[in-house]
């Protein structure tokens, strides 16, 4: 079972550089900018007509979150006012 070893395991100890060691190493910032720029064109960035879709979606849901909490509150208070007799 010689070959079923991975090359992590396989190198010796002490040879490998941490992941600290290799997150030490500084960039001059127009390399990183660079690189930032290469990574960003990778992205596949949503159409306009999706981003306008998505928001949409998170407002309708976060209207009716609202809507549902606050009657649940009624509800509640109501509920509590009952049971304890107090209040208006």
């Amino acid at each position: 079972m010689r070959g079923s070893r991975n090359k992590a395991s396989a190198a010796r100890p002490g040879s490998e550089k941490t992941e600290r060691q290799m997150a030490s190493r500084t960039t001059n910032p127009f390399t990183f900018i660079q690189q930032v720029r290469t990574e960003t064109s990778k992205v596949t960035w949503p159409s306009r007509r999706e981003t306008l879709i998505s928001t949409l979606m998170v407002l309708a849901f976060a209207f009716l979150a609202a809507i549902f909490f606050f009657a649940a509150d009624q509800v509640m208070s109501v509920a509590v006012e009952f049971i304890l007799g107090i209040g208006r």
